[in-house]
């Protein structure tokens, strides 16, 4: 026999092995899952298919090793594809969180530019007008950052009171450029300061207000903070007395943003309302479940 000739058996022999290796661990593993009932009625069956064609020996061998194989190894097998499953579950569940992770950190970091970007360019105008209240400006700029940058790239989560912290230092900068034209009002019980809440949304809220509902307004006005328990949800609203929000019009990028991160963290447990109230300005309210315990980033 040539040397070709043999290599070709070999190959051969290696295919049959592999496929015999293939179908011998399918059937320990339909051995291993089957129930009792199933496998007695198929060794049954294939005990009566043998009498018929006269191979009654080999039907009762299937029959005999099969109950033999579930019967010392058959749990053993079934235990180790129920760990597989659960690993392939829990492999997937880590992706899955690691994807939300990921879409949560890119979600947020797109807030911060947009709040500093918009803050350093008021610094710029105030520098030609009035460089006075631009080093002013500049100077709670640089309070704000030193107090509340760790909670902004905190992983942990934040509390309702952060954010409240965090939005007074961000109105002391709106006070310091519109002056008596913003008036600014909190109520937000001492209770509620502990809550888990969402970094950054309340302050996109009061950004938006100021934005779209007070500066356009000659005579400026007031923005209301508010925080209240009904039931089991928190509800924390930004109410300004402005020129009024256009319902018809499409959310910008921070409205966007924090229906997009309510979804990610909450599902449809929470949301985003945006309201227009019978006496002018616009109403914009963050519906939260209420936990001490509920973590979010």
């Amino acid at each position: 026999m040539q040397a070709s000739q043999i290599n070709k058996f070999m190959d051969l022999l290696r295919d049959v092995v592999g496929e015999a290796r293939v179908l011998w661990w399918n059937f320990f593993d339909w051995l291993a899952v089957v129930e009792w009932r199933k496998l007695n009625i198929t060794c049954a069956l294939a005990v009566l298919v043998g009498a018929m064609f006269q191979v009654t020996e080999p039907a009762i061998s299937f029959a005999l090793i099969s109950i033999g194989v579930k019967t010392l190894a058959g749990g053993k097998r079934k235990a180790e594809l129920a760990a597989r499953v659960a690993t392939d579950e829990a492999g997937v569940a880590t992706l899955e969180r690691r994807l939300l992770e990921a879409q949560m950190a890119t979600l947020q970091a797109q807030v911060e530019p947009h709040f500093l970007f918009n803050t350093l360019a008021l610094i710029g105008q105030l520098i030609e007008t009035n460089p006075a209240e631009a080093a002013r400006v500049h100077m709670h700029l640089i309070d704000y950052l030193r107090a509340t940058l760790p909670q902004m790239r905190s992983s942990g989560g934040g509390t309702l009171g952060r954010q409240v912290q965090l939005s007074r230092a961000y109105l002391a900068i709106m006070q310091a450029r519109m002056k008596e034209r913003l008036e600014v009002c909190f109520d937000v019980p001492d209770y509620l300061e502990q809550a888990p809440f969402p970094p950054m949304m309340l302050v996109t809220l009061i950004e938006n207000a100021i934005k779209h509902g007070l500066e356009p307004k000659i005579e400026g006005g007031r923005i209301t903070v508010t925080a209240r328990l009904i039931d089991t949800s928190l509800y924390v609203s930004v109410r300004d007395n402005g020129v009024g929000f256009n319902m018809h019009a499409n959310d910008g990028v921070g409205l966007a943003n924090i229906r997009e991160r309510l979804r990610l963290l909450f599902d449809e447990r929470a949301e985003l309302i945006i309201e227009a109230p019978m006496d002018g300005g616009a109403l914009a309210t963050i519906r939260v479940p209420f936990s001490m315990q509920e973590k979010t980033s």
